[in-house]
């Protein structure tokens, strides 16, 4: 696994709880302030750790929405970090699902094959993530078949010629060690 560079975020911690207490009173300033710090911060969290793909952006709008809709599940006694990284896991887990670049295999660009091989522009952009990047090659391919290409379990099976439950399988633990990975950089 790639070495997490150590950061004192106590200041960050603080502020941004600080912001938030403020905003669940009814501050608009402050509420306004915190959004915009989480903002960046989201962007660039997820690109630095799931590669610079065209959904970030959404992504990273999606988990501010979320903050927002969540606002009033704050606990101001617990620690903010947790709280938000708790969403943009969550929020990041659900885009990733969702991406498919099916449109580039239909437009023929290139071939599934080039995606498997990593050949393509996507496969640059999914090594530049530094978690994905962290995962052993066979969590890794059944991430790029299954959430980022979007095959169903049964395709990305019989591409790799193996079972569909050894392809879940592969599924479940290569999800399961990106919400790891996450959680233990979001503590």
């Amino acid at each position: 696994m790639p070495e997490i560079q150590e950061r004192d975020y106590s200041a960050d911690e603080t502020r941004w709880s600080l912001l938030m207490i403020s905003a669940q009173s009814g501050n608009e300033t402050d509420y306004r302030q915190l959004l915009s710090e989480l903002s960046d911060m989201v962007n660039n969290y997820l690109v630095s750790r799931l590669g610079g793909y065209d959904f970030i952006d959404d992504c990273a709008q999606e988990v501010l929405i979320a903050v927002h809709e969540a606002r009033h599940t704050y606990d101001p006694r617990r620690k903010f970090r947790p709280w938000l990284f708790a969403i943009i896991r969550h929020k990041s887990i659900d885009a990733i699902r969702r991406q498919a670049v099916r449109t580039e295999l239909h437009a023929g660009h290139c071939t599934v094959e080039d995606h498997i091989a990593g050949d393509t522009p996507l496969e640059s952009g999914m090594t530049a993530g530094r978690l994905i990047s962290a995962l052993s090659p066979r969590h890794r391919e059944a991430i790029k078949l299954t959430k980022i290409l979007g095959f169903t379990t049964a395709e990305a099976a019989s591409r790799l010629a193996i079972s569909e439950s050894a392809m879940k399988v592969r599924v479940h633990r290569a999800v399961s060690s990106l919400r790891k990975l996450m959680e233990a950089e979001a503590l």
